[in-house]
């Protein structure tokens, strides 16, 4: 199977010496060998070879025509697809597609790429057949994908090279049981392939007003998160849970602003596990009507690029009468303004390196 996906993904570049399309375009294909990195002991079991597999990504260049393409130096943004071959049987292969951005640095001689979409494992979790898979408990699940690689285009003709080191990232996000998720760190070696030039497409630097003399005032939030997890313990079924949380922000930049807030949890699943917990383990004189909601509070940071945000926050709980995964939490993910008030979220909710949820929310900025 990889053997045929190399030999059709390299006839690509040399196809698209044909095409008529302008500048704004370029393709690459990159060959990665790694390691599975053994974060986790539940996972040692499946650690067995030295993964591989391809990256193909398509990207669309950018010349200044917006005030944040030169901001952020004339970023790429684009779409990739990941092809990883674990070399174990229990584990599975995985396909991933994803949506990425490249940001460029030292006269654009380094690039680094984040992508973030989905993945499909071809052998998950299952009690009777796949037992000893930990990793996965869903068929799809969520994947982040970084690079960072020497990148050189039109070395010859139109044909560049690039290279570096990659890591891939595949969890379900505590959707489903097992989900002790994996990570993957490569090395990796491709070639680009850039699209007919046009001599109309060069990079402006235009000094934007709004950049300049960027001013805004303290701005408050509402936001209303959702979705459905489950606790460690295999089978004891998935449960909604909803999150509040009202916060301010203060535009530091164009870029970048900072943020303070609270949020209240109704996490459903922690109500069932603790009715588990005091039966199961009567030791620990736990009563099983604990309250199971939790009070946070939190500082965040918002990184704005367009109408795409990326936003990270750390918080503590003040009110969590059942002390499940510590007093502190984190969440980082990415949000999206329809307009200069209504945005849509997607994020996801940590203890460290323990993911709790993966939340859908829609707010108000005001």
């Amino acid at each position: 199977m990889l053997k045929k996906l190399y030999f059709f993904i390299f006839l690509i570049p040399l196809a698209a010496f044909s095409q008529e399309i302008n500048g704004k375009y370029t393709v690459d294909v990159n060959y990665f060998y790694g390691n599975i990195l053994p974060h986790n002991s539940t996972i040692k079991h499946l650690i067995t070879e030295h993964p591989e597999g391809v990256l193909i990504s398509f990207n669309r260049k950018t010349f200044g025509h917006k005030e944040w393409e030169s901001e952020y130096n004339f970023p790429d943004y684009g779409a990739s697809f990941h092809y990883e071959n674990t070399k174990n049987p229990v584990l599975g292969d995985l396909y991933g597609l994803y949506a990425h951005y490249n940001f460029y640095f030292l006269n654009r001689s380094l690039m680094f790429r984040v992508g973030e979409g989905i993945s499909y494992n071809t052998n998950p979790y299952d009690k009777d057949t796949n037992f000893r898979n930990m990793a996965y408990g869903t068929r799809w699940m969520t994947s982040t994908y970084m690079m960072l690689n020497y990148h050189k285009e039109n070395l010859y003709k139109n044909i560049g090279l690039q290279a570096g080191i990659s890591f891939f990232h595949h969890s379900n996000s505590n959707m489903a049981s097992p989900n002790t998720s994996t990570n993957t760190l490569a090395v990796n070696l491709g070639v680009n392939y850039s699209f007919e030039k046009s001599e109309n497409l060069k990079r402006t630097t235009i000094m934007y007003d709004t950049i300049q003399n960027f001013k805004e005032p303290v701005r408050f939030n509402i936001s209303f998160r959702s979705g459905r997890n489950e606790s460690d313990i295999i089978g004891s079924g998935k449960f909604p849970f909803y999150v509040l949380s009202a916060y301010a922000d203060k535009r530091l930049s164009r870029k970048s602003a900072i943020q303070f807030g609270a949020d209240f949890f109704m996490m459903k699943y922690l109500e069932e596990y603790i009715r588990y917990k005091s039966a199961a383990y009567p030791d620990y004189h736990l009563d099983p009507d604990t309250d199971y909601r939790r009070i946070g509070v939190f500082v965040g940071h918002e990184l704005f690029i367009n109408r795409l945000s990326i936003e990270a926050q750390a918080g503590y709980y003040v009110y969590a009468p059942f002390g499940y995964l510590g007093p502190f939490y984190q969440r980082i993910g990415l949000k999206y303004y329809f307009s200069d008030t209504i945005f849509a979220a997607l994020t996801l909710k940590t203890h460290a390196a323990k993911a709790e949820a993966m939340e859908i929310g829609v707010g108000i900025r005001l």
